[in-house]
């Protein structure tokens, strides 16, 4: 199940996004940032789509890309979408942002995108500096320990992410990487990360500029708050999000008798199970810092058994 509203940005890499559509104006290509889908209606296969766009727009001046929907009707593997993109990566000298999988639930479920080995995207580009993927782990999402020097922000959004994908971030060299953003998942779609996968990053010697890290959508959440309670990385950090898992006292007692907080800008817990008098204590604490969280979320278990707590985004 989603139990957040996952839409399409309006705003990608700073830049307006922009459908093309056969009755609207091309605007100036370094104007916007451009999002292909294919239109169910249209019946245009993507390969098409893609090499329309090269022919119209000049692509030398795109700064930033997103792929909606790449299938007409029945689902198809990102791998042949992936290679497109990469084959052409020469005529995209300005591309500065790429969004891969800009998907919602009335077109997909983000259980159903499955993604491939998305390393060559990285390699293709060694001067893009926003990079997002969306899409679970069953069937293929991989990533490779790499070095890009540019890249500032990396972002999975993930039902369920894979634990080698999280180990080569870990292992990569990112040194312009800013921020930083896992949405690891449900054990039920493939979500098998574990807090060692993460150490590296939280021992602030991966990556020394990053200001914001997002470890989110955990169903490991209070084992995650445990750690990043002790964590060197949190001193360099201005922001940190610990939201859409299944954090509940236990993590926020670790919060609070870890290290201090107070010089975060915001600490982001929404969706968490969290009781008031602790969500309370976790915000008097890190006070003058923005705590980021509302009402707990309903168990979904049986009142008189164990509490079934869930994910934000699994399905």
């Amino acid at each position: 199940m989603t139990y957040i509203d996952i839409q399409h940005p309006e705003r990608f890499h700073g830049l307006p996004v922009h459908t093309p559509a056969p009755s609207v104006p091309l605007p100036a290509a370094d104007a916007v940032a451009w999002r292909l889908e294919c239109d169910y209606d249209e019946q245009t296969d993507f390969a098409v789509l893609w090499q329309q766009f090269l022919d119209t727009v000049d692509t030398t001046r795109v700064r930033a890309l997103l792929i909606g929907p790449w299938w007409r009707e029945d689902y198809t593997p990102f791998a042949p979408v992936r290679d497109l993109i990469v084959a052409h990566a020469d005529r995209f000298p300005a591309l500065r942002g790429l969004f891969l999988a800009d998907v919602v639930g009335e077109e997909c479920e983000v259980s159903w995108l499955r993604m491939c080995d998305i390393t060559a995207v990285l390699e293709a580009f060694p001067s893009l500096e926003e990079f997002t993927v969306r899409g679970c782990g069953q069937e293929g999402l991989v990533l490779r320990p790499i070095r890009h020097t540019a890249l500032k922000s990396l972002r999975f959004e993930s039902g369920g992410l894979p634990g080698g994908l999280v180990r080569a971030v870990a292992a990569s060299e990112l040194p312009a990487l800013e921020r930083l953003d896992l949405w690891f998942g449900s054990s039920w779609y493939g979500a098998d990360a574990t807090v060692d996968d993460i150490r590296p990053v939280l021992s602030g010697g991966a990556f020394p500029r990053l200001r914001h890290l997002g470890l989110q959508n955990s169903e490991l959440q209070d084992e995650i708050a445990a750690a990043v309670a002790a964590a060197p990385v949190v001193a360099q950090l201005e922001t940190l999000a610990l939201s859409m898992g299944t954090l509940s006292d236990t993590g926020g007692e670790a919060l609070l008798n870890g290290q201090p907080l107070n010089h975060l800008a915001t600490l982001d817990l929404r969706h968490h199970f969290l009781t008031g008098p602790v969500l309370d204590r976790i915000r008097a604490a890190c006070a003058p810092a923005v705590v980021e969280g509302g009402e707990a979320e309903e168990d979904d278990g049986d009142p008189d058994e164990e509490p079934e707590r869930y994910v934000a985004v699994s399905e």
